[in-house]
């Protein structure tokens, strides 16, 4: 055991874009706070974030049909799609202050315009996706939306989809150019490299063993440095936990009420990666399909240009896995450990409700690699085996919770923080959109763990996010001046890139 005893402002528990977003955001909101940062692996952005762990959409409900959900009476919900478009042009307002103050470089090395499309098949698809597309493209947030039901069109957006394909049953698909493929990996480290040189000490392989309230209303820390097998102490005023599914326990550790009866259930994520440059240059766009009966939300199939070290690939998935773990490089026993007597009858009653979903991963971690060919068959009728290789993805660990609405142990699509009475401790849990509306989450934290200051900041932050406060939708002027100068900002519309 070290005798150090550090004390700062605030830590930051993970190295991941939610913990880099809170950072950057309070730096440029507080500068003389001293802020610490721990992170258990060798560098950052190593797990959800990291760029070959999580689709990178930039998720602004362009093109995920989960986000319009179909009512009884048969019209299209799309206040889901509005909110969470409306929460991605809050991180593309914070990327571009960020770039034009140059705290982080060449927005080209995190950002690219990609076009994003929707593509559903049979007469019952078609039907609902023509729908969404008169819901959305009647709203300024969804301007420029294309829908069209001719195979000759389709050849044009997307031609190596419509290869060799059979047109036995009606085909539609929706585009929209605006959309963007983001490296929440490179982003991450950009901004920890910005906070580095703002003297935010960042501490890579440390680990986070415990935490427990002092009688002065600090937060002590016990964290291990892996190297010197020591173990320290770190004493702070906030605590931010954003270390992914491993959040859990240490939100469990820290005793506070709101994270009672609270669990997590693992689901883990596998891509097949081309390697076949032919096929890569072909396509451009990210094409989202329909959700399977039975699949969990986040196992939406979509076939995605992406662009990692400025290199194009394409990624087609995911399909879900399991594994115990809470991270990818985390523990067999995080599942089971995570159950205490609080949260014991609410994971019991999730099991339950979810047998479906249980089935569901049983027959994906069945699969065989030839089975997952066909599910690609969907997407590229001609696709062939030796083109493709399997990559495992990210670990997302949903949050399972009583709610008013489902009752005893509902599970959670989406992304939730859990925050202590006194905004002393904030956890982040769940998944997707996550590091798409990352800004929007970290403002939401800091406006419920520091009240007493959010008037004073308010100027600064609408200087960062000139719409903070204000509904985009509902001034689609603003929108169209955000637009132009965040597509500036980020590079977005100039080099717009030609495809086939």
């Amino acid at each position: 055991m070290s005798n150090r005893e550090t004390r700062t402002d605030v830590i930051l528990i993970g190295a991941g874009i939610m913990s880099a977003t809170l950072g950057t955001l309070l730096k440029e909101l507080v500068p003389e706070w001293k802020i610490t940062v721990f992170e258990k692996l060798e560098n950052a952005g190593e797990e959800s974030s990291n760029e070959w762990n999580n689709a990178g959409t930039g998720h602004a409900a362009l093109c995920e049909l989960n986000y319009t959900v179909e009512k009884p009476d048969g019209t299209i919900d799309i206040s889901k799609a509005i909110s969470i478009n409306e929460q991605f042009q809050i991180s593309m307002q914070f990327w571009s202050h960020l770039v034009n103050r140059k705290l982080i470089p060449n927005p080209q090395g995190f950002i690219k315009p990609l076009p994003h499309m929707s593509l559903v098949q049979g007469e019952q698809n078609v039907a609902f996706l023509k729908k969404r597309y008169e819901a959305l493209s009647n709203n300024p947030l969804f301007k420029g939306m294309e829908y069209t039901e001719n195979p000759e069109v389709l050849k044009e957006w997307i031609p190596v989809i419509m290869q060799d394909r059979d047109l036995n049953e009606p085909i539609a698909a929706t585009k929209i150019d605006t959309g963007t493929d983001v490296n929440f990996g490179a982003l991450t480290r950009n901004m920890l490299e910005h906070l580095k040189s703002k003297d935010v000490e960042i501490n890579y392989k440390h680990s986070v063993q415990d935490l427990k309230r002092t009688s002065d209303g600090y937060w002590q820390l016990k964290v291990q440095n892996h190297d010197s097998g020591t173990v320290e102490n770190h004493t702070a005023k906030f605590v931010f936990i954003g270390g992914g599914g491993g959040s859990i326990h240490l939100l469990q550790k820290s005793g506070i009420p709101e994270g009672k009866r609270i669990g997590g259930f693992p689901v883990s994520g596998l891509f097949m990666v081309c390697n076949n440059p032919d096929v890569i240059e072909k396509h451009h766009a990210k094409v989202y399909g329909k959700a399977k009966v039975g699949a969990p939300p986040m196992s939406v199939p979509h076939l995605d240009t992406r662009y990692i070290d400025n290199k194009k690939s394409l990624l087609f998935g995911p399909f879900a896995g399991f594994t115990p773990k809470f991270l990818k490089n985390g523990s067999i026993f995080d599942l089971v450990t995570s159950v205490k007597p609080d949260n014991l009858l609410t994971m019991l009653a999730a099991g339950a409700k979810n047998l479906s979903l249980t089935k569901y991963l049983i027959e994906q971690v069945m699969l065989s690699k030839e089975q997952r060919m066909e599910e690609l068959r969907d997407f590229i009728p001609n696709a062939k085996s030796e083109d493709w290789d399997l990559v495992v993805a990210g670990q997302r660990v949903q949050v399972i919770k009583d709610t008013e609405s489902g009752g005893k142990g509902t599970l959670q699509f989406g992304t939730e923080v859990i925050t202590a009475e006194d905004g002393s401790i904030a956890a982040l849990l769940g998944a997707s959109p996550g590091a798409s509306t990352a800004v929007h989450v970290m403002l939401d934290v800091i406006s419920k763990c520091f009240p007493e200051q959010i008037s004073e900041w308010e100027p600064k932050i609408k200087e960062m996010i000139p719409s903070y406060g204000l509904s985009l939708m509902d001034n689609p002027e603003l929108l169209n001046e955000i637009h132009a100068q965040t597509g500036q900002a980020l590079e977005l519309y100039e080099k717009n890139p030609v495809h086939c």
